[in-house]
């Protein structure tokens, strides 16, 4: 344990001192790996040529890149060179890029030629910016996108197309650089200089882009990786989370500041998940969201899969789903942890000798570095312990703010340094914290409030209900009133009045769904359901069927209680 350390230190830095400590330890993705050294290696050739590119200090440089060794090796590039690197979702389609590229002042754009329907970005970025294929020139000049000074492409063919240039052929170019240029420049980034500009997932509202240091990542990395995963050299840590978000990105940092090695799903599929699980010797594993776990749990090749070397989990969900999953792999320890963009991916985590109740019903001490408070919504007065209300948090690993938002900044980061999350939860006696759902995730029933998440929990209790989100739909007497909208479990049936009968009696009746809806497919942002498109659903559905009212409640003749 001696071997940690939480100091912070640079993404470039982490990544060199990593290599030549852990020479062993590797990145793995499906069909592709390489040993630290190796990426680091790679991620000097790339840093060389984006220099050869014009890549400037303090400039946003773009990553619209597949997860594997090239989106890492350029990530580590852009943050050794001093610019600050902009992941961009590999599932945005046209007006969202041509927002991001736009709001993020992005000068360079990192992309591929992959030839995989799928994953298109030649055919998005052209719809994004219809100019960019009449573009001549080394330098763009585009309309839609003045900032934008070129679009490099990488993996596949490598080849050049109209307004884009291969990055293959910037890498001779920067091998001619002396040597000392990007050592120049690694030496004089800051710790407080942004290593990413993050956009949030945009689960309810159009994403805002999040600053985020390098000491805070840096030193969150190091902090879970010796107080919570407890990582050693010879470990695996697998990971399906987007490296196009800080849970995918932490995850990595935390292998980088113990030796561990990171093994990334790639491209989300669960067979492949199996597979790795068992082939990799996997110890660690964050799958955190049930859209991705229950995916693998409920895989056919899981129950003949040996696990038996996965130690540690983490998961985040209700009790009722923590509980199931962690029957589901009693072998291995199973943490929660509470967090956001704004806070690096972490805040707080359980730790491995916590026993399994305070696991399910907490998320843990703060990380060390970083403290909370809960405080009435509404008077913003403390909270004494075991009260609910807003989680206020600060600390090293909190963001600097938003991009080109200071009045929102202003409006969530008070003067103490406290970023308000719009998060509902409460601090107990010990300082442990338990996320309860977001501010904007509550119902208004007729005066009552109601949090989705207790909904949530509850549906869950149901044998076939696999997944349930609950959000608010009209109502011309009530203002609001739940609807919920469920996932079945392999092999289970229910009907939607079963599932509202389920909750009647056993929860206050202002808390009963009204509408139940049964689907198959979820509308995801990343890793995370869009709830605002749930809403916008139900919204349009009662509008076109002329519903202003919810029926009343009545327990169907046969249901059992």
């Amino acid at each position: 344990m001696s071997r940690y350390t939480t100091r912070a230190s640079t993404l470039g830095d982490l990544l060199s001192d990593a290599a030549q400590q852990w020479p062993q330890a590797q990145v793995i993705f499906p069909g592709e790996r390489m040993t630290l050294p190796e990426l680091d290696e790679r991620s000097d050739v790339i840093a060389r040529a984006l220099i050869a590119a014009g890549a400037e200090v303090g400039e946003h440089i773009g990553v619209l890149l597949e997860a594997g060794l090239e989106m890492l090796a350029s990530m580590f590039a852009i943050a050794k060179l001093g610019a600050t690197i902009v992941p961009i979702n590999e599932r945005f389609r046209a007006a969202e890029l041509r927002h991001l590229i736009c709001h993020s002042d992005l000068t360079l754009l990192i992309t591929s030629d992959h030839a995989d329907e799928a994953l298109d970005f030649i055919g998005r970025l052209s719809a994004a910016l219809p100019d960019l294929a009449q573009a001549s020139g080394a330098v763009l000049k585009l309309q839609h996108a003045p900032r934008l000074r070129r679009v490099l492409l990488i993996g596949g063919a490598h080849a050049s197309r109209p307004g884009m240039a291969a990055l293959r052929e910037l890498e001779a170019a920067g091998a001619a650089l002396p040597p000392q240029e990007l050592d120049r420049r690694r030496l004089a980034i800051p710790l407080s200089r942004p290593a990413f500009l993050m956009y949030t997932s945009g689960t309810s509202a159009e994403p805002k882009g999040c600053l985020l240091s390098h000491e805070a990542f840096t030193r969150q990395g190091r902090s879970i990786a010796l107080t919570r995963y407890r990582l050693a050299p010879g470990d695996t840590f697998w990971c399906p989370l987007p490296l196009f978000h800080n849970g995918g990105i932490a995850t990595l940092l935390a292998c980088l500041s113990s030796g561990a090695s990171f093994c990334h799903a790639g491209r989300f599929d669960p067979a492949v998940a199996v597979e790795q699980l068992e082939n990799e010797r996997c110890t660690h594993a964050i799958p955190t969201f049930e859209t991705i776990w229950l995916r693998v749990l409920d895989h056919p090749s899981f129950a003949e899969a040996d696990l038996s070397h996965l130690r540690v989990l983490l998961n985040a969900g209700s009790p009722e789903l923590l509980r199931t999953l962690q029957e589901r792999v009693p072998h291995a320890i199973q943490l929660a942890n509470y967090g956001c963009t704004e806070v690096s991916g972490h805040f707080s985590m359980t730790v491995i000798d916590d026993p399994l109740e305070r696991r399910l019903f907490t998320c843990g001490h703060p990380l060390p570095g970083m403290e909370a408070k809960i405080v009435d919504p509404d008077s913003g007065e403390q909270c004494p312990p075991g009260t609910q209300g807003e989680i206020l948090v600060r600390g090293v690993s909190r963001f600097d703010g938003y991009y080109k938002a200071p009045e929102l900044t202003a409006a969530l980061i008070d003067e103490e340094g406290w970023f308000h999350t719009g998060d509902l939860g409460l601090l107990d006696a010990c300082g442990r914290i338990s996320f309860r759902g977001r501010l904007k995730d509550m119902l208004k029933v007729g005066g009552e409030n109601v949090a989705a998440a207790e909904v949530e929990g509850f549906l869950r209790t149901h044998p076939a209900v696999n997944i349930a989100q609950v959000v608010a739909a009209p109502d011309a007497y009530y203002g609001e009133v739940p609807a919920a909208f469920v996932e079945l479990a392999p092999g289970r049936s229910a009907t939607e009045r079963e599932l509202i009968d389920h909750c009647l009696g056993q929860i206050a009746t202002f808390k009963v769904p009204r509408y139940v809806r049964i689907v198959k497919e979820w509308p995801m942002s990343g890793t995370k359901i869009k709830k605002f498109v749930l809403r916008e659903q139900i919204t349009a559905e009662l509008q076109a069927a002329g519903i202003t009212a919810a029926p009343k409640l009545r327990a169907s003749r046969g249901a059992q209680r």
